[in-house]
């Protein structure tokens, strides 16, 4: 089956028009990042060439996923912008709400008896606006994405952060909150500031131990967690063409850990094997007759450091593999030097589980590799020395490898199967014994490894690297383990050696499945009610915000000053919180929960200036909010970073907070903020982060003449009298105030439609 076959002829049929129309306004060969974006200009034909990283555009994608804990806020939001069909071709991926524990089947059935009425909400909201739903059990939103929807040289949205896998198709994927997605689906224009381009030149192949993964935690431990903020990432060269698609997916997917807005790679022979393995020739030979508008132009590649910002050259040949961890995604080793750093640095050394899976890396070719380290492992007398865990990435890829005999070879080295969902990723794991918090280590292929990320346990030591390096370290037990120098002892007392990995890019007998686990919407919407049980504590109706008063923020009190790192994570927790994530007043409390209070170093811990007493962050904001009592948030570099959840930005705009105050944002948090009528604001100057005293009262000086580029003053009153006057900075334009002045962007869209 393939879908919007259509859309994709029309996509195709404007490229080299709207191509031509850009290279001569630019006046220079262009980039694929380049050709892409020109090409999906919502006012059409290029009519100016725009700046990278200062020019807003308007842009039209050409689809949108949403994974189902995403998807229930931008649907209630959808509901509220009174259109009676998404303006997109848009789909729904129930893959978040299965808790992995048992395994696939009663993982699956509880997930279904737990969720039912969260998966019937969005069963019957994307029947009646005609959106594609993919049921539970029918794989992670990513994998499905690459697997039937994306094109080379498509744009598409998508409320998860790793929407971004697409660009191993070629796409420009990119992951937003979902208020950017209810813009789209109501027809509206999806705005991007016009990002800045880092070019990676790949040169030499892949051999032995070295996977696609290792490409991207090279490039994470060059660019760090914040590096590609603001750009896209286009690789290119020999190197990129000998790589499959799907490991062109799974240094895409991992490139939201180094904050870029997404990275692609230029259509070649694998992204032609990978469409017609996947039923889809004929979008393959439509693909074909424009292949050299789905790439970037010759001269560019020959001469990269001439049209990109920044170039970064990787020698496949040469690279080592790499585990990066603990803690964060950037902190990259070879695997050689693990030993050394493990010792240094007091890691545990002890390897508790091996996670192989996620939206990452749970391709056929990543399964069977890694198959091929656990059969290799069998047949010498190897038994793994820590436990084993699987989740293929969807049904098609299950049903097919489970045919190929790969699951039967982890099942006979005691891997537990999963369902094919996020599970461990991102928190869904019922771990044994994580309550006890102890130190200890886990190797997985997923993509981010934050403290309490998978099971909740502060002290779990979260190493990230390829599916093949899971398994052979797994099955040694051991996190200094080198498999290409070091020996293990089989069941015999003899030393052995592991043998290297191989599999195979695609299934010599072709993908099979017997249930996808789609479900088309309904042809007539209007007959489908959807029901949100008022009582429900997992749904609830949203209450539009409040619109703002043109006055200043007089009397702020500080909720929080974040200490360091403060992801998504640790402004909304996922794991257990997932069950509300349609339900914006329970979710609510685990607001800021994870973040580290600078004040006293404890998380979840703050000075209530109602009571006088400390206690836990969404506890002293409900305070402030009843006695209407403004706050202020105030954080660190890269505020933000990770997930796409905008239950980041609506919480705390729910529960009453201004303002958000921090030295630096990751991008698609300061969008989410922006979105939600709430103020994101940076220091002029980092040094005044230290001004901030945990009683000040603040208050904005000059908000009332909130313009573009124009700075805003806060006043601290501090507790011994005392004053200062701040400046800080903002990003807003002339749309995005008008988004605060609504109170939110969505204010603003129901208010154009009533009007239309």
């Amino acid at each position: 089956m393939i879908f919007d076959l259509d859309m994709i002829k029309a996509v195709y049929e404007k490229f080299p028009t709207r191509i031509e129309a850009a290279r001569k306004m630019l006046g220079r060969p262009l980039t694929l990042t380049e050709k892409i974006l020109y090409a999906h200009l919502s006012e059409g034909d290029a009519t100016k060439a725009y700046k990278r990283g200062k020019s807003y555009v308007d842009f039209a994608p050409d689809r949108i996923a949403m994974q189902d804990a995403t998807a229930q806020m931008a649907l209630m939001q959808f509901m509220q912008a009174g259109k009676k069909t998404t303006a997109v071709p848009t789909t729904v991926h129930c893959d978040h709400l299965i808790q992995a524990k048992d395994g696939a089947d009663k993982d699956l059935q509880n997930a279904i008896n737990t969720s039912s009425e969260v998966f019937n909400f969005l069963d019957t909201v994307s029947s009646k606006y005609g959106i594609g739903f993919w049921k539970p059990g029918a794989g992670i939103i990513h994998q499905v994405v690459l697997e039937n929807y994306a094109f080379p040289g498509g744009m598409m949205i998508g409320t998860d952060s790793h929407t971004v896998n697409a660009g191993g198709l070629g796409m420009v994927a990119v992951g937003v909150g979902g208020a950017d997605a209810v813009d789209v689906m109501a027809g509206m224009p999806w705005e991007l500031k016009f990002p800045k381009l880092i070019g990676v030149k790949l040169t030499g192949k892949l051999s032995g131990w070295t996977a696609p993964k290792d490409v991207i935690l090279k490039v994470a431990g060059i660019l760090t967690v914040k590096g590609g903020t603001g750009a896209i990432v286009e690789y290119f060269g020999e190197g990129a063409r000998s790589m499959s698609c799907t490991g062109k997916g799974t240094i895409c997917n991992m490139g939201a850990e180094i904050g870029a807005t997404t990275s692609t790679f230029g259509y070649d022979e694998s992204m032609d094997r990978y469409l017609r393995a996947t039923g889809r020739t004929d979008v393959a030979d439509l693909a074909n007759g424009i292949a050299e508008h789905l790439t970037g132009d010759d001269e560019v590649y020959a001469n990269p450091e001439n049209y990109f910002d920044q170039v970064i050259e990787i020698d496949l040949s040469t690279l080592a593999p790499h585990i990066n961890g603990p803690f964060t995604p950037d902190l990259a080793t070879p695997v050689s030097e693990m030993k050394e750093k493990v010792s240094q640095n007091d890691w545990p050394s002890k390897i508790e589980w091996g996670l192989i899976g996620s939206c990452t890396n749970s391709s056929y070719e990543d399964i069977s590799r890694a198959s091929s380290i656990a059969e290799d492992a069998l047949a010498k007398g190897l038994r793994p020395k820590a436990e084993f865990g699987i989740n293929p990435g969807s049904e098609q890829v299950r049903f097919t490898v489970e045919r190929d005999g790969y699951i039967e070879t982890f099942e006979k080295l005691g891997a537990k199967i999963f369902t094919n969902a996020c599970g461990p990723c991102i928190g869904q794991w019922a771990r044994t014994g994580a309550e006890k918090g102890e130190k200890n280590s886990i190797v997985h292929s997923f993509n981010r490894n934050f403290a309490k990320r998978a099971d909740g346990n502060p002290n779990t030591h979260a190493f990230v690297t390829s599916p093949e390096m899971v398994a052979a370290i797994a099955i040694s037990g051991d996190l200094s383990f080198n498999p290409l120098t070091d020996t293990l002892t089989n069941d015999k007392g003899e030393d052995v050696m592991l043998a290297e990995p191989s599999g195979f890019e695609l299934p010599i007998k072709g993908f099979d499945v017997e249930d996808p686990g789609y479900k088309n919407p309904a042809k007539d919407g209007s007959e489908v009610e959807v029901a949100v049980n008022p009582d429900s504590k997992r749904l609830q109706i949203l209450t539009p915000f409040e619109p703002w008063d043109g006055e200043n923020i007089e009397g702020m009190r500080l909720l929080i000053k974040a200490l360091g790192k403060c992801t998504t994570d640790h402004i909304s927790m996922a794991g257990p919180w997932l069950r509300y994530r349609g339900h914006l007043d329970n979710i609510s409390d685990n607001t800021l929960t994870g973040a580290v209070n600078a004040f006293n170093d404890l998380t979840d811990n703050v000075k209530n200036h109602v009571t006088g007493v400390y206690g836990p962050v969404p506890d002293t904001q409900r305070a402030y909010k009843k006695e209407g009592v403004p706050s202020i948030v105030v954080g660190d570099h890269n505020y933000g970073e990770g997930s796409s959840r905008e239950h980041a930005a609506m919480q705390p705009r729910h529960l009453g907070v201004r303002i958000v105050l921090v030295k630096s944002f990751a991008r698609i948090h300061e969008t989410n903020l922006k979105k939600q009528g709430m103020l994101g604001l940076t220091f002029a100057n980092e040094r005044d982060y230290e001004l901030i005293g945990e009683d000040d009262v603040i208050s904005t000086v000059d908000l009332d003449k909130f313009a573009p580029g124009k700075s805003i003053h806060l006043k601290l009153q501090h507790a011994d009298g005392t004053e200062d006057v701040i400046e800080t900075n903002h990003t807003y334009n002339e749309n995005q105030i008008e988004w605060f002045k609504a109170g939110s962007a969505l204010n603003l869209i129901r208010k154009m439609q009533a009007e239309a």
